[in-house]
């Protein structure tokens, strides 16, 4: 397991079935649901607020997700997928979102449900991206608004693809 530690009176507390690689960083006010995945070199850091993420969230390889001192705190809910390197900040992010690699989303923003932020987008403050839509380039703009089942069918396969890819290691870990 990563290195998990108190900050300021605050424990991270994890839902059933998390998994976290040994090189994985979670700190302070931190609340997960269930089936929650924290992969290789994931920063988790809620230190000046706090951080909640809903059941089935993964927060993948090199990630950092942060908040800001008593301004911003970070909420992801279920089903939400951060890809690798991504930067996930004092923000909101709903159900089913997908968060590309390499991106960054800024205090006060909003994602929408099943919506994807593309690989290296960065999301201003207060932008709010709408539900079932792509946001790419810098700053982030809306390039595509898909349908509900096509957004749903995509957000959820890779959420549902982490929590079958951490059964893999904690398989050779019980070997």
């Amino acid at each position: 397991m990563g290195l998990v530690k108190s900050v300021r009176g605050f424990t991270p507390q994890f839902g059933e079935n998390a998994y976290i690689a040994e090189n994985a960083t979670i700190v302070g006010d931190f609340v997960c649901g269930n089936d929650c995945t924290f992969w290789f070199n994931a920063v988790v850091r809620a230190d000046v607020n706090s951080i909640r993420l809903g059941n089935k969230v993964n927060i993948q390889d090199g990630a950092v997700i942060h908040c800001t001192y008593e301004k911003a705190a970070t909420v992801l809910e279920d089903n939400v997928s951060v890809g690798h390197n991504a930067m996930v900040h004092g923000c909101t992010v709903k159900e089913g979102a997908l968060i590309g690699m390499g991106s960054i989303v800024m205090d006060h923003a909003i994602v929408g449900k099943h919506a994807i932020v593309a690989a290296g987008a960065v999301v201003l403050e207060n932008t709010i991206i709408e539900d079932y839509s792509i946001y790419a380039g810098v700053p982030a703009k809306k390039v595509k608004q898909m349908d509900q089942e096509t957004a749903i069918t995509i957000t959820m396969r890779t959420a549902n693809n982490y929590v079958k890819y951490a059964s893999w290691f904690k398989e050779e870990n019980n070997d």
